[in-house]
């Protein structure tokens, strides 16, 4: 344990000794409001993160191509003076990093990662290939810059992530890292009127002479003239007012009288005016104002550098001293005062039932079941001449509509809108009919046997006049001729067998009777009960008992039938009575067989017992000796 504690406590030393070594071996390249530092040294990302805050800074971010284009700019310094010539490719640490136990996720630019200086996602990526998808180890993302061949403009740096590292052991191939500074504002690089030299000593302790921007709080050492005197003047990169920042400097610096504007324009940004004894000064365009310093110009139109982003427009104030930014309806000032934002309008609820937010507005619509008229929701009569989608009635409601069927309907399919019969006599047990139930598109008609008839309610069937026995002195019923016809709207069928009814089948066919007029099929072979049925289109009614329909020949013929059905009925009783008989009789039969065949059986087993099982054995006895012949 303590070999191990050692040669880490080695490891260490040696990777911040490397760094040390390799601290002079900066790059700097300083854009808008920040500035990326390129350094050389074999650490591990956590270590590389250290040494960027330790400064005041990150691992650097690439949240955007611009951002991408100043740190390999920053690069392309560190790399061309002291690239090493046997490595080809080197990976550079940058800020984005992946926490042990989160997860990758392929729907998003970042895959899952996220920047260490904060701040949320950005929408640019340059991963080199496809992410691992692991979620057990830290993952740290660096770039791959090919060390062998000069940085080209169009070929940004790929990502390409891996593991992490840890103290005092780097990961392989990683040669260097990238930190970022933000900061409030810039300054503009010193312009020299002579010969002189200019370092700038940032805030985060990197010195540079060739700065593009400066970061607010830099220090500028200038030295005028050949003799390279340092230290002669200095100068701070201050905040002057608002978005503003200069070095609180009046007039060219290091000016020479025998170059004059010869040298740098004198260090003008725009103009330069030489006098006659030799000196000059700087002016500016049209359009432009001298600044304070008396060697930069600005425009008398603030908004001549479109300060103002997106759809925000930028007007100058009074005096041509400032600017303001605009949004235009539907947007506001965002926190920086010059970006506008969407304004949600739906939060303020301006629609009566939906409201979809857009860009710079809203539109509303309405539910299902409404429909848009004149800016308001009305209701949708889905149950409109020509427009039901019900079968048969349609009932619209406030944004909807309800189905319904008819009696003897019920509803189907599978959105209810569609109407199946309803089988009332489907089930006998819930039949709606005391007697015979006949089913019809919508309803149901009742009817009775032979011999009954249907009760005014419609549905339970009574006793006919004619199913009583003849007063004396009446004449007897009649019976009704064989060879009449019958309608064929009711079919039955009963076979006969020793005088026993064996079966009856009773088949219908759905046919609509307009009348209460009893009905019986007489054949010459069979006997057939008839049916009375009453007529109705949604439920049974009461009807007020028969009703002639052909005069006094029709009322004699049904009494003639009635009296037919009597004696009907009784042939049936007298049927079922000899056949129970027959049974009783036949199951007696087979009782006295089964005895008698049992007694038999047991006479034969005595038969044909043995004969000798009628004597008894005699014991053994020991034979003796015959005795001696006595005279011999």
């Amino acid at each position: 344990m303590a070999t191990s504690a050692g040669l880490s406590l080695f490891l260490l030393l040696l990777a911040q000794q490397e760094a040390r070594v390799h601290a002079e071996a900066q790059a700097v390249v300083c854009d808008r409001n920040a500035c990326y530092t390129a350094h050389w040294g074999k650490l591990s990302a956590e270590e590389a993160q250290l040494n960027c805050s330790t400064n005041g800074g990150n691992l650097a971010t690439v949240r955007d191509v611009e951002e991408a284009r100043s740190i390999q700019q920053a690069l392309a310094q560190l790399l061309l003076p002291e690239a090493p010539p046997t490595v080809r490719m080197g990976k550079f640490w940058i800020g984005l990093q992946r926490e042990r136990g989160k997860c990758l996720n392929p729907s998003l630019p970042l895959k899952g990662f996220s920047w260490v200086g904060g701040g949320g996602d950005s929408q640019y990526a340059n991963w080199q290939k496809e992410l691992k998808s692991t979620c057990i180890s830290k993952r740290c993302v660096s770039l791959a810059v090919d060390l062998s061949l000069p940085p080209v403009a169009g070929h940004l740096p790929k990502w390409s992530e891996g593991p992490c590292g840890s103290f005092g052991i780097p990961v392989s191939n990683t040669e260097g890292f990238v930190c970022k500074f933000s900061f409030k504002g810039m300054c503009r690089p010193i312009a020299l009127g002579g010969p002189g030299r200019v370092t700038y000593t940032t805030p985060f302790q990197a010195t540079s002479s060739s700065l593009e921007a400066v970061p607010f709080a830099s220090m500028a050492a200038v030295a005028c003239g050949d003799e390279d005197k340092e230290g002669s003047h200095y100068f701070l990169c201050k905040e002057k007012s608002g978005d503003m920042f200069d070095w609180g400097t009046s007039g060219p610096l290091c000016a020479s009288a025998q170059l004059g504007c010869s040298f740098n324009n004198g260090g003008c940004q725009q103009d330069c005016f030489e006098g006659g004894d030799g000196s000059f000064r700087c002016g500016c365009r049209p359009g432009f104002r001298l600044l304070d310093d008396l060697v930069t110009c600005a425009s008398r139109n603030p908004c001549s550098s479109s300060p103002c982003t997106g759809v925000a427009t930028c007007e100058p104030n009074e005096l041509g001293m400032g600017y303001s930014c605009h949004c235009p309806p539907g947007y506001e000032l965002d926190s920086s005062g010059q970006a506008c934002r969407d304004v949600d309008e739906c939060l303020a609820a301006p629609c009566a039932q939906r409201c979809f937010n857009v860009p710079g507005s809203f539109h509303c619509t309405c539910w299902v079941g409404f429909e848009l008229q004149e800016g308001r929701c009305q209701d949708l009569d889905e149950c409109a001449l020509g427009q039901s989608p019900c079968a048969q009635a349609c009932i619209n409601t406030e944004g909807s509509f309800h189905c319904s069927c008819d009696e003897g309907y019920t509803a189907a399919g599978e959105d209810g809108t569609q109407c199946e019969d309803l089988d009332e006599c489907a089930d006998q047990r819930s039949s709606p009919c005391e007697g015979l139930c006949f089913n019809v598109p919508g309803s149901f008609h009742c009817g009775c046997l032979v011999g009954w008839e249907l009760s005014p309610d419609g549905i339970s069937c009574i006793i006919g006049p004619t199913s009583r026995r003849p007063l004396a002195g009446e004449p007897a019923p009649q019976e009704e001729n064989q060879g009449s016809s019958a309608p064929s709207d009711i079919t039955s069928s009963f076979s006969r067998g020793h005088g026993t009814t064996t079966e009856g089948v009773l088949t219908t066919r759905k046919t609509f009777l307009l009348s209460n007029t009893p009905v019986a099929v007489v054949s010459s072979n069979t006997l057939v009960p008839s049916v009375q049925i009453e007529p109705r289109t949604s439920h049974p009614t009461a009807s007020g008992g028969l009703t002639e329909s052909s005069g006094g020949d029709s009322v004699a013929k049904q009494s003639e039938d009635n009296t037919d059905g009597q004696k009907l009925l009784l042939f049936y009783v007298l049927g079922a009575v000899v056949a129970i008989l027959l049974l009783l009789a036949l199951a007696l039969g087979l009782l006295v067989y089964s005895k008698r065949k049992v007694k038999r059986a047991e006479k034969r087993e005595k038969k044909a017992t043995s004969a000798a099982d009628s004597y008894s054995w005699v014991p053994e006895r020991a034979e003796s000796r015959a005795m001696e012949n006595q005279y011999r």
